[in-house]
């Protein structure tokens, strides 16, 4: 028995915000469009920030104006306050990402607020979007260990769900930011949100910084196959094309986890994927080829270089035991 997996497409946003070479709109644009035309159905887009705090994700409009749609296709927007989800909700944008660090040390240092600021911005956000029609999702930064206070008791983590919850958004999403979680944690953090009858769905944002993403996403993948409960059923995994992406407060980052790679391990898993189609491992690994040439970085995914591998025959077979 398996969770169904969600996988959210964050290379858009997420793999491109932390790069040297800002992409202008119209490549940001084609890059969703190609996401898009390979089986991405749900892509973290753009980031509605002060463009002169980020400038690789300046110009979230005009990329919103460009993008397709299609039936079955939902962007997601990135806001950190009232502000930004206003601006999202005069775009194509179906839902808003609300970042909330678990830490003070952490919130100061991106956002330039306390914890307990930064709910009170959440909360606004929130309302905004509702108001809009808009999903609203809530992302839980530094969930799994923070660079500045180091080890985040579970306790810490708990208090800011709590706090989250209230508003009852759709989906609450624990964020591994610097890449130092393990499949232990997955677990204890599954089961802080499957005790809070208000958290609807479940998320989790995994880098492979210290090469435990994959692992980390195949035990939120089998959550409910080891005993935990998922609420729905259906947990959503970001990942972005490529591999790009990362912290800029992670030293020697090696950013998100790969699209194609997570779909390999999941269909090798026989993971069920939420959602019409299945997303194609080889041609989003070219995906993350031609970002990689407009980018001036190789694509840290391992697919593209090592190929796809799909055995016909059963798994116990000679030829597949053989050394």
């Amino acid at each position: 028995m398996s969770t169904t997996v969600e996988l959210v497409e964050v290379g858009p946003r997420d793999g491109l915000q932390n790069e040297r070479r800002p992409l202008d709109t119209g490549t940001r644009a084609e890059l969703i469009t190609r996401l898009v035309a390979r089986g991405a159905r749900r892509v973290e887009a753009v980031s509605f920030v002060r463009p002169d705090l980020v400038p690789q994700m300046a110009g979230a409009e005009e990329v919103m104006a460009k993008v397709p749609r299609e039936p079955g296709v939902s962007y997601i927007g990135l806001v950190l306050n009232r502000r930004g989800a206003e601006r999202a909700a005069r775009t194509p944008c179906t839902e808003v990402n609300i970042v909330v660090p678990v830490t003070d040390a952490f919130c100061l240092r991106n956002q330039n607020l306390t914890v307990e600021a930064m709910l009170g911005h959440a909360a606004a956000a929130s309302q905004v979007a509702r108001d809009a029609g808009m999903r609203v999702s809530v992302t839980l930064a530094v969930a799994f260990g923070c660079p500045f206070s180091g080890r985040v008791p579970l306790g810490r983590v708990e208090k800011v769900l709590a706090r989250v919850a209230e508003s009852e958004p759709d989906e609450i999403a624990f964020a591994d930011t610097i890449g130092v979680g393990v499949p232990r944690q997955v677990r204890a953090l599954a089961a802080l949100a499957a005790g809070d009858a208000r958290v609807r769905r479940l998320r989790f944002h995994f880098h492979n910084t210290r090469n435990t993403g994959y692992a980390n996403a195949a035990a939120a993948a089998r959550l409910d196959a080891d005993g935990g409960t998922v609420p729905g059923g259906v947990v959503a995994l970001d990942a972005s094309v490529g591999g790009f992406g990362g912290c800029p407060f992670a030293p020697a980052a090696t950013g998100n986890i790969a699209t194609e790679d997570l779909l390999y391990l999941l269909r090798g898993e026989g993971v069920p994927l939420l959602g019409p189609g299945t997303p194609d491992p080889e041609g989003l690994a070219r995906v993350g080829s031609w970002l990689g040439d407009r980018l001036g970085s190789p694509p840290q995914g391992l697919l593209l270089r090592a190929g796809d591998f799909a055995p016909t025959g059963p798994a116990d077979s000679p030829a597949a035991t053989g050394n």
